[in-house]
Protein backbone atom coordinates (compact mmCIF):
# COMPACT_ATOMS: atom_id res chain seq x y z
CA UNK A 1 0.00 0.00 0.00
CA UNK A 2 2.38 2.63 0.00
CA UNK A 3 0.33 5.89 -0.09
CA UNK A 4 1.32 9.23 -0.53
CA UNK A 5 1.50 12.47 0.38
CA UNK A 6 -0.26 14.16 3.12
CA UNK A 7 -3.11 16.04 1.53
CA UNK A 8 -5.55 18.38 4.09
CA UNK A 9 -9.21 17.38 3.00
CA UNK A 10 -12.17 18.16 5.09
CA UNK A 11 -14.01 15.25 6.85
CA UNK A 12 -17.55 14.58 6.88
CA UNK A 13 -19.25 16.55 9.25
CA UNK A 14 -15.59 17.43 11.50
CA UNK A 15 -15.07 20.86 11.91
CA UNK A 16 -11.27 20.70 11.36
CA UNK A 17 -8.99 19.41 8.57
CA UNK A 18 -7.39 16.04 8.41
CA UNK A 19 -4.47 15.18 7.23
CA UNK A 20 -4.77 12.13 5.31
CA UNK A 21 -2.46 10.82 2.38
CA UNK A 22 -3.81 11.44 -1.34
CA UNK A 23 -2.98 8.39 -2.76
CA UNK A 24 -3.75 6.13 0.26
CA UNK A 25 -6.54 4.38 -1.55
CA UNK A 26 -5.32 1.15 -2.24
CA UNK A 27 -7.96 -0.71 -3.97
CA UNK A 28 -8.51 -4.76 -4.34
CA UNK A 29 -10.94 -5.76 -1.38
CA UNK A 30 -13.80 -5.14 0.02
CA UNK A 31 -11.13 -2.70 2.10
CA UNK A 32 -9.65 -0.54 -0.67
CA UNK A 33 -7.35 1.27 1.89
CA UNK A 34 -4.89 -1.26 3.26
CA UNK A 35 -3.85 -3.49 -0.51
CA UNK A 36 0.17 -3.63 -0.80
CA UNK A 37 1.59 -2.17 -3.83
CA UNK A 38 2.95 -4.08 -6.65
CA UNK A 39 6.54 -4.25 -7.74
CA UNK A 40 7.19 -3.23 -11.41
CA UNK A 41 9.76 -3.36 -13.75
CA UNK A 42 11.53 -0.68 -16.42
CA UNK A 43 11.50 -2.85 -19.48
CA UNK A 44 9.27 -1.36 -22.51
CA UNK A 45 9.32 -1.08 -26.20
CA UNK A 46 9.25 1.63 -28.13
CA UNK A 47 11.43 4.70 -29.03
CA UNK A 48 13.06 7.09 -27.04
CA UNK A 49 11.52 10.35 -26.43
CA UNK A 50 13.54 11.81 -29.16
CA UNK A 51 12.64 9.63 -31.64
CA UNK A 52 8.54 10.00 -30.92
CA UNK A 53 6.93 11.34 -33.63
CA UNK A 54 7.10 15.55 -33.80
CA UNK A 55 3.70 15.68 -33.58
CA UNK A 56 3.97 15.07 -29.84
CA UNK A 57 7.55 16.11 -28.86
CA UNK A 58 6.59 19.62 -30.72
CA UNK A 59 3.99 19.94 -29.13
CA UNK A 60 2.65 23.49 -27.45
CA UNK A 61 0.69 23.09 -24.36
CA UNK A 62 -2.20 25.29 -24.58
CA UNK A 63 -2.46 26.49 -21.17
CA UNK A 64 -5.63 28.16 -19.63
CA UNK A 65 -6.88 29.34 -16.35
CA UNK A 66 -8.16 25.78 -14.31
CA UNK A 67 -11.73 24.39 -13.96
CA UNK A 68 -12.83 22.94 -10.71
CA UNK A 69 -11.38 19.76 -10.27
CA UNK A 70 -13.87 16.56 -11.34
CA UNK A 71 -15.41 14.35 -9.42
CA UNK A 72 -12.66 11.82 -10.45
CA UNK A 73 -10.38 13.90 -9.42
CA UNK A 74 -11.70 14.61 -6.11
CA UNK A 75 -14.13 17.82 -6.95
CA UNK A 76 -14.07 20.91 -5.01
CA UNK A 77 -13.25 24.52 -6.58
CA UNK A 78 -11.26 26.00 -9.14
CA UNK A 79 -7.79 26.95 -7.57
CA UNK A 80 -7.51 30.08 -9.16
CA UNK A 81 -5.02 32.50 -9.32
CA UNK A 82 -2.00 31.37 -10.70
CA UNK A 83 -3.15 28.35 -11.44
CA UNK A 84 -3.07 27.16 -15.08
CA UNK A 85 -3.84 23.44 -16.32
CA UNK A 86 -3.11 22.24 -19.85
CA UNK A 87 -3.22 18.48 -21.42
CA UNK A 88 -0.11 17.20 -23.43
CA UNK A 89 -0.76 14.31 -25.57
CA UNK A 90 1.20 11.11 -25.20
CA UNK A 91 1.35 7.85 -27.12
CA UNK A 92 -1.31 5.49 -25.27
CA UNK A 93 0.71 2.48 -26.30
CA UNK A 94 4.38 3.65 -26.40
CA UNK A 95 5.15 0.13 -28.75
CA UNK A 96 2.60 1.94 -31.26
CA UNK A 97 4.47 5.38 -30.64
CA UNK A 98 2.75 6.57 -34.09
CA UNK A 99 -0.72 5.76 -33.21
CA UNK A 100 -3.21 6.14 -30.72
CA UNK A 101 -3.08 8.89 -28.02
CA UNK A 102 -4.00 10.06 -24.59
CA UNK A 103 -4.07 12.87 -22.84
CA UNK A 104 -2.40 13.54 -19.85
CA UNK A 105 -3.59 16.38 -17.26
CA UNK A 106 -0.83 19.00 -15.80
CA UNK A 107 -1.11 21.52 -14.04
CA UNK A 108 1.34 24.18 -12.87
CA UNK A 109 1.99 27.39 -11.15
CA UNK A 110 5.00 29.64 -12.51
CA UNK A 111 7.83 30.80 -10.37
CA UNK A 112 7.79 33.97 -8.94
CA UNK A 113 11.24 35.23 -9.51
CA UNK A 114 11.61 34.29 -13.50
CA UNK A 115 14.99 36.47 -13.82
CA UNK A 116 16.65 33.44 -11.52
CA UNK A 117 13.85 30.72 -12.74
CA UNK A 118 15.34 27.11 -12.76
CA UNK A 119 12.61 25.55 -14.83
CA UNK A 120 10.19 22.93 -13.71
CA UNK A 121 9.84 21.01 -10.34
CA UNK A 122 7.66 18.64 -11.77
CA UNK A 123 5.57 16.44 -8.31
CA UNK A 124 3.75 13.17 -8.01
CA UNK A 125 1.91 12.61 -5.14
CA UNK A 126 1.46 9.31 -4.69
CA UNK A 127 -0.94 6.40 -4.94
CA UNK A 128 -0.38 5.40 -7.33
CA UNK A 129 -3.83 6.93 -8.23
CA UNK A 130 -3.61 10.25 -6.46
CA UNK A 131 -4.97 13.23 -8.64
CA UNK A 132 -1.54 15.81 -8.93
CA UNK A 133 -4.44 18.75 -10.47
CA UNK A 134 -5.97 18.11 -6.97
CA UNK A 135 -3.47 17.90 -4.47
CA UNK A 136 -0.70 20.41 -5.81
CA UNK A 137 -2.68 23.40 -5.26
CA UNK A 138 -3.92 21.95 -1.61
CA UNK A 139 -0.42 21.35 -0.48
CA UNK A 140 1.15 24.73 -2.33
CA UNK A 141 2.28 26.49 0.74
CA UNK A 142 4.30 23.77 1.78
CA UNK A 143 6.19 24.27 -1.43
CA UNK A 144 5.93 27.90 -1.38
CA UNK A 145 9.83 28.40 -1.19
CA UNK A 146 10.49 26.24 -3.69
CA UNK A 147 8.16 27.88 -5.91
CA UNK A 148 10.71 31.07 -6.18
CA UNK A 149 13.03 29.89 -8.38
CA UNK A 150 11.20 26.70 -10.14
CA UNK A 151 7.53 26.63 -11.90
CA UNK A 152 5.37 24.26 -9.67
CA UNK A 153 4.05 20.99 -12.03
CA UNK A 154 1.79 18.43 -11.61
CA UNK A 155 -0.32 15.92 -13.61
CA UNK A 156 -2.42 12.63 -13.20
CA UNK A 157 -0.61 10.22 -14.18
CA UNK A 158 -2.82 7.65 -16.94
CA UNK A 159 -5.25 6.13 -15.73
CA UNK A 160 -5.74 8.69 -12.87
CA UNK A 161 -8.64 11.91 -12.46
CA UNK A 162 -8.15 14.09 -15.77
CA UNK A 163 -6.06 11.61 -17.53
CA UNK A 164 -8.05 8.27 -19.00
CA UNK A 165 -9.24 7.97 -15.75
CA UNK A 166 -9.85 4.94 -15.13
CA UNK A 167 -13.76 3.84 -13.87
CA UNK A 168 -15.27 0.54 -12.33
CA UNK A 169 -18.34 1.36 -10.01
CA UNK A 170 -20.84 3.46 -9.39
CA UNK A 171 -20.79 5.67 -5.83
CA UNK A 172 -23.47 3.18 -4.41
CA UNK A 173 -21.43 0.80 -5.72
CA UNK A 174 -18.27 2.04 -4.44
CA UNK A 175 -20.52 2.28 -0.69
CA UNK A 176 -20.92 -1.26 -0.74
CA UNK A 177 -17.30 -2.41 -1.48
CA UNK A 178 -16.13 -0.44 1.58
CA UNK A 179 -18.50 -1.60 3.60
CA UNK A 180 -18.17 -4.82 2.85
CA UNK A 181 -15.79 -7.69 4.85
CA UNK A 182 -12.37 -7.61 3.49
CA UNK A 183 -10.81 -10.07 6.29
CA UNK A 184 -13.01 -13.05 5.94
CA UNK A 185 -13.14 -15.54 8.53
CA UNK A 186 -14.88 -18.56 7.15
CA UNK A 187 -15.38 -20.44 4.17
CA UNK A 188 -18.71 -18.50 3.11
CA UNK A 189 -16.87 -14.82 3.41
CA UNK A 190 -14.32 -15.84 1.20
CA UNK A 191 -16.15 -17.68 -1.42
CA UNK A 192 -18.48 -14.05 -0.78
CA UNK A 193 -15.04 -12.12 -0.80
CA UNK A 194 -14.36 -13.92 -4.26
CA UNK A 195 -17.34 -12.91 -5.81
CA UNK A 196 -17.68 -9.18 -4.84
CA UNK A 197 -13.84 -8.90 -6.06
CA UNK A 198 -14.87 -11.28 -9.48
CA UNK A 199 -17.31 -8.29 -9.89
CA UNK A 200 -15.15 -5.62 -9.26
CA UNK A 201 -12.70 -7.57 -11.95
CA UNK A 202 -15.65 -7.35 -14.29
CA UNK A 203 -17.19 -3.75 -14.03
CA UNK A 204 -13.18 -2.17 -14.73
CA UNK A 205 -12.97 -4.67 -17.84
CA UNK A 206 -16.40 -3.48 -19.28
CA UNK A 207 -16.18 0.22 -18.68
CA UNK A 208 -12.17 0.89 -18.83
CA UNK A 209 -10.74 -2.39 -21.10
CA UNK A 210 -9.26 -0.01 -23.26
CA UNK A 211 -7.09 1.49 -21.21
CA UNK A 212 -6.00 -0.91 -18.54
CA UNK A 213 -3.00 -2.40 -20.48
CA UNK A 214 -1.38 1.35 -20.75
CA UNK A 215 -1.76 2.38 -16.97
CA UNK A 216 2.02 1.27 -16.07
CA UNK A 217 4.42 2.69 -14.46
CA UNK A 218 6.75 2.61 -16.91
CA UNK A 219 4.26 4.21 -19.43
CA UNK A 220 4.09 6.99 -16.39
CA UNK A 221 7.97 7.68 -16.77
CA UNK A 222 7.65 8.28 -20.16
CA UNK A 223 4.90 10.21 -20.12
CA UNK A 224 7.15 12.29 -17.78
CA UNK A 225 10.28 12.49 -19.66
CA UNK A 226 7.99 13.33 -22.58
CA UNK A 227 6.28 16.33 -20.59
CA UNK A 228 10.00 17.52 -19.75
CA UNK A 229 10.57 18.08 -23.45
CA UNK A 230 7.44 19.51 -23.96
CA UNK A 231 7.93 22.15 -21.13
CA UNK A 232 11.36 23.20 -22.20
CA UNK A 233 13.61 20.99 -19.65
CA UNK A 234 16.94 19.65 -20.85
CA UNK A 235 16.61 17.72 -17.04
CA UNK A 236 13.79 16.53 -15.23
CA UNK A 237 13.73 18.10 -11.37
CA UNK A 238 11.33 15.82 -9.97
CA UNK A 239 9.90 15.47 -6.37
CA UNK A 240 8.20 12.33 -5.68
CA UNK A 241 6.26 11.12 -2.41
CA UNK A 242 5.08 7.98 -1.69
CA UNK A 243 4.78 5.96 -4.90
CA UNK A 244 6.19 8.98 -6.49
CA UNK A 245 9.26 7.50 -5.38
CA UNK A 246 8.51 4.25 -7.25
CA UNK A 247 8.03 6.51 -10.05
CA UNK A 248 11.08 8.39 -9.93
CA UNK A 249 12.99 5.51 -9.40
CA UNK A 250 12.24 3.96 -12.12
CA UNK A 251 12.64 7.32 -14.41
CA UNK A 252 15.71 7.88 -13.47
CA UNK A 253 16.31 3.77 -14.45
CA UNK A 254 15.16 4.77 -17.45
CA UNK A 255 16.75 8.12 -18.54
CA UNK A 256 19.68 8.89 -16.41
CA UNK A 257 21.04 11.36 -18.07
CA UNK A 258 18.02 13.19 -18.37
CA UNK A 259 17.53 13.48 -14.23
CA UNK A 260 17.95 16.79 -12.57
CA UNK A 261 17.35 18.00 -9.02
CA UNK A 262 14.98 15.42 -7.42
CA UNK A 263 13.89 14.54 -4.29
CA UNK A 264 12.41 10.91 -3.57
CA UNK A 265 10.30 11.49 0.24
CA UNK A 266 8.38 8.32 2.21
CA UNK A 267 10.36 5.78 0.27
CA UNK A 268 9.10 2.69 -0.97
CA UNK A 269 11.59 -0.58 -0.95
CA UNK A 270 11.97 -1.65 -4.46
CA UNK A 271 13.76 -4.87 -3.73
CA UNK A 272 10.75 -6.33 -1.89
CA UNK A 273 8.70 -8.99 -3.52
CA UNK A 274 4.91 -8.26 -2.86
CA UNK A 275 4.39 -10.12 0.31
CA UNK A 276 7.43 -9.06 2.12
CA UNK A 277 6.38 -5.53 1.19
CA UNK A 278 3.12 -6.08 2.45
CA UNK A 279 4.30 -7.52 6.18
CA UNK A 280 6.23 -4.67 6.28
CA UNK A 281 3.82 -2.48 5.84
CA UNK A 282 1.51 -3.80 8.72
CA UNK A 283 4.28 -3.56 11.02
CA UNK A 284 4.56 -0.17 9.90
CA UNK A 285 1.23 0.90 10.75
CA UNK A 286 1.17 -1.27 14.02
CA UNK A 287 4.49 0.65 14.87
CA UNK A 288 2.56 3.92 14.42
CA UNK A 289 -0.27 2.85 15.91
CA UNK A 290 1.78 1.53 19.44
CA UNK A 291 3.54 4.98 19.03
CA UNK A 292 0.11 6.49 19.05
CA UNK A 293 -0.97 4.83 21.89
CA UNK A 294 2.29 5.20 23.90
CA UNK A 295 1.07 8.94 23.20
CA UNK A 296 -1.98 8.77 24.10
CA UNK A 297 -1.46 6.82 27.35
CA UNK A 298 0.61 9.73 28.12
CA UNK A 299 -1.81 12.21 28.39
CA UNK A 300 -4.13 10.18 30.60
CA UNK A 301 -6.96 8.05 31.65
CA UNK A 302 -9.01 9.51 29.01
CA UNK A 303 -7.08 7.39 26.49
CA UNK A 304 -9.29 4.67 24.84
CA UNK A 305 -6.55 2.54 24.57
CA UNK A 306 -5.56 2.47 28.17
CA UNK A 307 -1.95 1.93 28.85
CA UNK A 308 -1.11 1.16 24.97
CA UNK A 309 0.28 -1.41 24.03
CA UNK A 310 -0.59 -5.12 24.57
CA UNK A 311 -3.49 -3.75 26.64
CA UNK A 312 -4.52 -1.21 23.67
CA UNK A 313 -3.99 -3.92 20.81
CA UNK A 314 -6.49 -5.99 22.77
CA UNK A 315 -8.91 -3.09 23.18
CA UNK A 316 -8.78 -2.29 19.40
CA UNK A 317 -9.18 -6.37 18.39
CA UNK A 318 -11.98 -6.36 21.09
CA UNK A 319 -13.80 -3.44 19.05
CA UNK A 320 -13.29 -4.98 15.72
CA UNK A 321 -14.47 -8.21 16.88
CA UNK A 322 -17.83 -6.06 17.94
CA UNK A 323 -17.58 -4.44 14.53
CA UNK A 324 -17.59 -8.09 12.60
CA UNK A 325 -21.02 -8.57 13.84
CA UNK A 326 -22.68 -5.32 14.40
CA UNK A 327 -21.14 -2.36 12.65
CA UNK A 328 -21.70 0.76 14.37
CA UNK A 329 -24.35 3.48 13.60
CA UNK A 330 -23.89 7.03 12.46
CA UNK A 331 -25.53 10.03 12.08
CA UNK A 332 -25.71 9.67 7.99
CA UNK A 333 -27.63 6.24 8.79
CA UNK A 334 -24.88 4.84 6.85
CA UNK A 335 -22.77 1.99 9.55
CA UNK A 336 -19.09 1.74 10.28
CA UNK A 337 -18.23 -2.18 9.75
CA UNK A 338 -15.25 -3.17 10.59
CA UNK A 339 -12.94 -2.84 7.60
CA UNK A 340 -13.74 0.57 7.46
CA UNK A 341 -12.78 1.28 11.55
CA UNK A 342 -9.68 -0.38 10.27
CA UNK A 343 -9.21 2.51 7.41
CA UNK A 344 -9.79 5.26 9.93
CA UNK A 345 -7.51 4.30 12.11
CA UNK A 346 -4.92 3.93 9.30
CA UNK A 347 -5.93 7.29 7.82
CA UNK A 348 -5.81 9.32 11.29
CA UNK A 349 -1.78 7.37 11.52
CA UNK A 350 -0.38 9.33 8.59
CA UNK A 351 0.20 12.65 10.38
CA UNK A 352 0.55 13.39 14.24
CA UNK A 353 -1.64 16.57 13.97
CA UNK A 354 -4.68 13.98 13.59
CA UNK A 355 -3.79 11.46 16.56
CA UNK A 356 -5.89 13.67 18.99
CA UNK A 357 -8.59 13.08 16.95
CA UNK A 358 -7.85 9.49 16.56
CA UNK A 359 -8.50 9.56 20.67
CA UNK A 360 -11.76 11.04 20.27
CA UNK A 361 -12.51 8.77 17.59
CA UNK A 362 -12.25 5.99 19.26
CA UNK A 363 -13.43 7.12 22.23
CA UNK A 364 -17.26 7.53 20.75
CA UNK A 365 -16.76 4.26 19.37
CA UNK A 366 -16.04 2.27 22.58
CA UNK A 367 -17.85 4.44 24.63
CA UNK A 368 -20.61 6.16 22.87
CA UNK A 369 -21.33 3.36 20.47
CA UNK A 370 -21.13 5.67 17.24
CA UNK A 371 -18.97 5.05 14.29
CA UNK A 372 -19.34 8.91 13.63
CA UNK A 373 -15.73 9.77 13.17
CA UNK A 374 -14.02 6.55 12.37
CA UNK A 375 -16.49 6.51 9.07
CA UNK A 376 -15.61 10.42 8.38
CA UNK A 377 -11.59 9.11 8.89
CA UNK A 378 -12.54 6.36 6.33
CA UNK A 379 -14.48 7.91 3.77
CA UNK A 380 -11.69 10.86 3.24
CA UNK A 381 -8.69 8.01 2.98
CA UNK A 382 -11.19 6.11 0.50
CA UNK A 383 -11.73 9.73 -1.65
CA UNK A 384 -15.21 9.95 -0.80
CA UNK A 385 -17.01 13.35 -0.24
CA UNK A 386 -19.68 14.82 1.26
CA UNK A 387 -21.96 14.38 -1.30
CA UNK A 388 -21.33 10.97 -1.59
CA UNK A 389 -19.48 10.91 -5.22
CA UNK A 390 -15.79 9.34 -4.97
CA UNK A 391 -13.08 9.89 -6.62
CA UNK A 392 -10.89 7.43 -8.78
CA UNK A 393 -7.96 7.15 -7.06
CA UNK A 394 -9.48 3.15 -5.97
CA UNK A 395 -9.66 2.12 -9.38
CA UNK A 396 -6.80 3.90 -10.69
CA UNK A 397 -4.87 1.85 -7.91
CA UNK A 398 -5.82 -1.35 -8.32
CA UNK A 399 -5.39 -1.02 -12.61
CA UNK A 400 -1.92 0.41 -12.22
CA UNK A 401 -0.77 -2.28 -9.75
CA UNK A 402 -2.29 -5.33 -11.43
CA UNK A 403 -0.80 -4.05 -14.95
CA UNK A 404 2.81 -3.42 -13.35
CA UNK A 405 2.98 -6.98 -11.12
CA UNK A 406 2.86 -10.51 -12.47
CA UNK A 407 1.96 -11.54 -9.01
CA UNK A 408 -1.56 -13.14 -8.76
CA UNK A 409 -2.61 -14.97 -5.02
CA UNK A 410 -5.30 -16.98 -4.24
CA UNK A 411 -7.20 -17.20 -1.10
CA UNK A 412 -5.36 -20.39 0.06
CA UNK A 413 -1.77 -18.17 -0.84
CA UNK A 414 -3.57 -15.51 2.11
CA UNK A 415 -4.36 -18.39 4.60
CA UNK A 416 -0.63 -19.80 4.26
CA UNK A 417 0.56 -16.16 5.21
CA UNK A 418 -2.12 -15.50 7.79
CA UNK A 419 0.64 -16.39 10.48
CA UNK A 420 2.99 -14.10 9.25
CA UNK A 421 0.52 -10.91 9.31
CA UNK A 422 -1.16 -11.82 12.69
CA UNK A 423 2.24 -11.45 14.10
CA UNK A 424 3.52 -8.19 11.98
CA UNK A 425 -0.01 -6.46 13.35
CA UNK A 426 -3.03 -7.73 15.70
CA UNK A 427 -4.88 -4.59 14.45
CA UNK A 428 -4.15 -4.49 10.36
CA UNK A 429 -2.49 -7.84 9.66
CA UNK A 430 -5.43 -9.55 8.22
CA UNK A 431 -7.13 -7.12 6.24
CA UNK A 432 -3.53 -6.11 4.40
CA UNK A 433 -2.69 -10.33 3.70
CA UNK A 434 -6.54 -10.73 2.15
CA UNK A 435 -5.42 -7.35 0.14
CA UNK A 436 -3.35 -9.72 -1.94
CA UNK A 437 -6.15 -11.23 -3.97
CA UNK A 438 -6.73 -7.77 -5.56
CA UNK A 439 -5.52 -9.07 -8.78
CA UNK A 440 -6.57 -12.02 -9.05
CA UNK A 441 -9.08 -12.54 -12.27
CA UNK A 442 -7.60 -9.40 -13.40
CA UNK A 443 -8.16 -9.32 -17.23
CA UNK A 444 -4.73 -7.79 -18.04
CA UNK A 445 -1.93 -9.83 -17.38
CA UNK A 446 1.13 -8.50 -15.23
CA UNK A 447 4.11 -6.70 -16.81
CA UNK A 448 6.98 -7.62 -14.41
CA UNK A 449 8.37 -9.02 -10.94
CA UNK A 450 11.23 -7.00 -10.99
CA UNK A 451 11.29 -3.45 -9.87
CA UNK A 452 14.74 -1.75 -11.50
CA UNK A 453 16.13 1.68 -10.25
CA UNK A 454 19.71 1.19 -10.66
CA UNK A 455 20.64 4.84 -12.35
CA UNK A 456 23.84 4.50 -12.93
CA UNK A 457 25.32 8.22 -14.23
CA UNK A 458 22.31 9.85 -12.80
CA UNK A 459 23.09 13.56 -10.68
CA UNK A 460 22.35 12.59 -7.09
CA UNK A 461 19.11 11.98 -6.10
CA UNK A 462 17.77 13.11 -2.04
CA UNK A 463 16.32 9.50 -0.81
CA UNK A 464 14.11 10.97 2.23
CA UNK A 465 12.73 8.00 5.37
CA UNK A 466 11.35 9.03 8.62
CA UNK A 467 11.49 6.75 10.87
CA UNK A 468 8.06 6.76 12.15
CA UNK A 469 6.18 6.44 8.82
CA UNK A 470 3.49 3.57 8.77
CA UNK A 471 3.13 3.46 5.30
CA UNK A 472 6.21 3.26 3.57
CA UNK A 473 8.95 1.97 6.63
CA UNK A 474 12.23 3.90 7.31
CA UNK A 475 14.38 0.59 6.09
CA UNK A 476 13.00 1.51 2.32
CA UNK A 477 15.04 4.73 1.91
CA UNK A 478 18.27 3.05 2.92
CA UNK A 479 17.43 0.24 0.28
CA UNK A 480 16.05 2.68 -2.62
CA UNK A 481 19.94 4.68 -1.96
CA UNK A 482 21.54 1.57 -1.85
CA UNK A 483 19.85 0.58 -5.70
CA UNK A 484 20.15 3.97 -7.31
CA UNK A 485 23.58 3.42 -6.88
CA UNK A 486 27.08 5.08 -5.67
CA UNK A 487 27.47 8.60 -5.78
CA UNK A 488 23.43 8.95 -6.78
CA UNK A 489 20.94 8.20 -3.69
CA UNK A 490 21.69 10.35 -0.61
CA UNK A 491 20.07 9.12 2.15
CA UNK A 492 18.50 11.78 4.81
CA UNK A 493 17.01 10.57 7.59
CA UNK A 494 14.27 12.46 9.77
CA UNK A 495 13.28 11.26 13.18
CA UNK A 496 9.79 11.58 13.22
CA UNK A 497 5.79 10.38 12.92
CA UNK A 498 4.28 10.16 10.09
CA UNK A 499 4.10 9.66 6.15
CA UNK A 500 6.85 11.57 4.75
CA UNK A 501 9.23 14.40 5.53
CA UNK A 502 9.50 17.57 4.54
CA UNK A 503 6.03 18.53 5.06
CA UNK A 504 6.61 17.75 8.91
CA UNK A 505 7.93 21.29 9.45
CA UNK A 506 11.15 20.04 10.34
CA UNK A 507 13.52 22.85 9.80
CA UNK A 508 16.81 20.43 9.48
CA UNK A 509 15.09 18.45 6.68
CA UNK A 510 13.63 21.42 5.28
CA UNK A 511 16.88 22.95 4.98
CA UNK A 512 18.53 20.07 3.33
CA UNK A 513 16.17 19.79 0.75
CA UNK A 514 15.71 23.01 -0.32
CA UNK A 515 19.60 23.76 -0.17
CA UNK A 516 19.53 20.82 -2.87
CA UNK A 517 16.80 21.57 -4.75
CA UNK A 518 17.27 25.68 -5.35
CA UNK A 519 21.01 25.56 -5.04
CA UNK A 520 22.42 22.19 -5.80
CA UNK A 521 23.98 21.99 -2.63
CA UNK A 522 24.19 17.91 -2.16
CA UNK A 523 23.34 17.13 1.36
CA UNK A 524 25.48 14.96 3.25
CA UNK A 525 24.41 11.42 2.76
CA UNK A 526 23.51 10.03 5.73
CA UNK A 527 22.44 12.83 7.54
CA UNK A 528 19.97 12.68 10.23
CA UNK A 529 17.08 15.41 11.55
CA UNK A 530 14.63 15.71 14.19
Amino acid sequence: MPISAPKAVRVGALSAAVIVAAGTVVGCTGNASLKPTSKFSSSVSGPATSELPASLTGQKLSWKQCAAPTPAQGGGKAPGGEWECATLKAPLDYAKADGETTGIALIRAKAKDQGRRLGSLVFNFGGPGGSGITTLPGLAKDYDTLRSRYDLVSFDPRGVGGSAGVTCLSDKETDAMTAADGSPDDDSEVRAATAANKKYVEACQRNAGKVLPHVDTVSAARDMDLMRAVLGDKKLNYFGISYGTKLGGVYAHLFPKNVGRSVLDAVVDPTQDTVSAAIGQAKGFQLALDNYMKDCAAKGSACPTGKGGDEGNQKLAALLKKLDRHPLPTESGRKLTQDQAVTGIAAALYDKKSWDMLTIALSEAMRSGQGNMLLAFADSYSGRDEQGRYNNSQAANRAINCVDDKRRYTADDVKAKLPQFRKASPVFGETMAWGLTGCTGWPVAGKTDKTEVGAKGSAPIVVIGNTGDPATPYEGARKMARELGDGVGVELTLNGEGHGGYNTGSPCLKKAVDGYLLDGKVPASGTTCS
